[in-house]
């Protein structure tokens, strides 16, 4: 589980910097450099979720959003120094809490 988790993680930081990158050109008129980086980030982003230990894509992809929702908002408030509304945070505990059944649940029986 640690690993798995640990896998979600990186996809997830993987995933953010590469939108941001494609954002940062798009909306923040960056220049276009940022295609650059942002297509290597989202390489490796699917990469990454290639070795979450799934016997199916769809639910380690289903699985991963509850860890995306998470390291979006700490992107949110440490990256863009925005803040994190109780509306978020509450939004990100239920649908962590969706993921963990969708990891956990196939377990119990």
């Amino acid at each position: 589980m640690a690993v798995t988790f640990a896998v979600y993680v990186l996809a997830a930081l993987a995933e953010i910097a590469g939108c941001f990158a494609v954002w940062s050109w798009l909306r923040a008129a960056g220049s276009a450099l940022w295609l650059l980086p942002g297509a290597a980030c989202l390489g490796g982003f699917a990469l990454l979720l290639t070795k979450v230990d799934s016997a199916f894509a769809g639910r380690a992809f289903a699985a991963y959003g509850g860890v995306y929702i998470v390291t979006s908002l700490a992107w949110l408030g440490v990256v863009e120094h925005g803040a994190v509304s109780r509306w978020d945070a509450l939004g990100a505990v239920l649908c962590v809490g969706g993921a963990a059944l969708i990891v956990i649940g196939p377990r119990l029986g």
